[in-house]
């Protein structure tokens, strides 16, 4: 016996609790693609295309075809416009305060150099000596995407110990 199907004039199954369980299922699987650190929450595109997948197949199910066929164009065009979006914006300048902890002696002109590498300017710096660390409190300036990279770059050298800030 099949859900939805008319047996002597009568539906067998109820389809909307079908729907129910689909949209409940699916709500937990783009639950877990979300994912959130180092300050960035990544997966909610992700997340949100999977939920309209279930719904185009739910429409499609109910025999809405032409409505799931022009949704899921919108839905492309917009996947299409908001990626060229977000690569210009991680292309924009932003200024970030960033602290560096390194090694007592590490010069400055080591992370300079790192950090120009990057495209990523120094529009102030100060420098605190401690007993056990040297502490450079730094105002960056450069490319958004830049930053999620240069972290890890500073990380390499083995004077530094830690990197905080973007």
């Amino acid at each position: 016996m099949k859900i939805g199907i008319v047996e002597n004039g009568q539906r067998v199954g109820d389809p909307a609790r079908l729907a129910a369980q689909i949209v409940s299922g699916i709500g937990f699987i783009g639950a877990g693609t979300i994912m959130q650190g180092g300050g960035m929450v990544t997966g909610l595109t992700s997340a949100a295309t999977i939920w309209v997948v279930a719904s185009l197949g739910i429409a499609i199910g109910a025999g809405h075809f032409l409505e799931a066929a022009g949704t899921a164009v919108l839905v492309m065009l917009v996947l299409a416009s908001l990626t060229r979006l977000e690569h210009r914006v991680r292309r924009l300048r932003r200024v970030v305060s960033y602290t560096i902890r390194a090694r007592p002696g590490t010069q400055f002109e080591d992370l300079r150099v790192a950090l120009e590498a990057h495209g990523i300017r120094v529009l102030a710096q100060q420098t605190y000596d401690h007993p056990d660390d040297r502490t450079f409190e730094l105002r960056l300036i450069g490319p958004a995407m830049q930053f999620e990279t240069v972290t890890d770059k500073l990380l390499v050298n083995t004077s530094v110990m830690s990197v905080h800030g973007g």
